[in-house]
């Protein structure tokens, strides 16, 4: 009975071994097809995707993903649009932009990650029991004029029943500048993702006090997208990019904040562990991941109701047309 134990047992590390030793040998040997992603942000909000790069599911997908840090979705429209980028990762909004500007080879959205903004306020000062009340008469910095930041929040205080009139936003600061703007004293709050709105609040600089992301509601916040003709051309690409997304999404769906944090600890050499472990915690309660990278018309449409509202969108564009879904439900 021992022997054929011991036997079993060498069977079962000679697999275990041959099987690391062929996926090595694949990934030496395969050539993987080189991308280019602008990304619109750095952010803790988005951990699925670095799970898929730290994990190796590009890899084992046949690409070798960069990311480009592109602050703003407009110059991550632009960079998709120059081809500098063959994908860019930003809020749907952009494509919506792009299309109604009458640009031929427009952009299409092919994957979603986040389902709701991920913002959040920091006050100047410790507020307890925060309200959006608590903004009338206040400025804060919000990001540049229709992007998702500043429609979301727009969109949180109409939740609130607060008349945006009554809310001095603050337009002109560039997203990249946010958080050196409020440390330098400009505005009583400020919108910010993580690490950057922790990192702030461990500094003394202010206090997290709110979540965007939940006064808001569900809407497609960040997702990926390309040039139509590329993802006509790239089908097998696009595809490969998909499937990564969608174990990305799965590991955090499935794993707890200390295994997540530990997988992205690389991405963040300026966060620790702890930060780190505490931050997806806030992201995991505010519900901000997507179940899979598809996109429904309900929660497009949503997006486009909030810039109906905001004066940024006159009609509604064909979902058809804009969103080309790599993952079917």
């Amino acid at each position: 009975m021992k022997k054929r134990i011991i036997i079993l047992l060498i069977i079962i590390i000679l697999f275990g071994v041959g099987f690391v030793l062929f996926r090595t040998y694949n990934k030496k040997t395969t050539t993987l097809e080189k991308i280019k992603v602008a990304e619109v942000t750095h952010s803790i909000f988005y951990a699925p995707l670095y799970v898929a790069l730290e994990n190796g599911y590009f890899e084992d997908n046949g690409l070798d993903v960069e990311l480009i840090l592109t602050p703003g979705a407009d110059k991550v429209s632009a960079a998709v649009l120059s081809e500098d980028v063959q994908i860019g990762f930003c809020g749907p909004e952009s494509s919506i932009y792009v299309y109604e500007g009458k640009e031929k080879d427009y952009i299409q959205t092919f994957a979603g990650l986040t389902k709701r903004d991920g913002q959040f306020i920091v006050s100047r000062k410790k507020i307890k029991d925060f309200k959006m009340e608590d903004l009338i008469g206040k400025e804060v910095l919000v990001g540049r004029v229709g992007g998702m930041p500043a429609l979301n929040f727009e969109n949180a205080l109409k939740n609130s029943n607060v008349n945006k009139q009554d809310v001095n936003m603050n337009t002109s600061v560039e997203f990249a500048a946010l958080s050196g703007s409020f440390i330098g004293g400009e505005g009583d709050f400020v919108n910010l993702f993580e690490p950057n709105a922790t990192k702030l609040e461990s500094e003394g600089y202010g206090y997290v006090v709110g979540s965007v992301g939940m006064l808001s509601g569900e809407v497609p916040y960040t997702a990926f997208n390309a040039k139509k003709s590329y993802i006509k051309n790239n089908k097998d690409v696009i595809n490969n990019f998909t499937k990564a997304i969608k174990k990305g999404l799965d590991y955090v769906k499935k794993h707890n904040n200390k295994e997540i944090a530990k997988v992205i600890l690389n991405q963040f050499p300026d966060s620790s562990l702890n930060d780190i472990e505490t931050i997806v915690k806030r992201y995991k309660d505010s519900d901000s991941w997507l179940d899979t990278p598809y996109i429904s018309e309900e929660s497009f449409e949503n997006l486009e109701d909030i810039m109906i509202n905001a004066n940024q969108l006159d009609d509604y564009v064909p979902y058809n047309k804009l969103i080309n879904n790599f993952y079917n439900e």
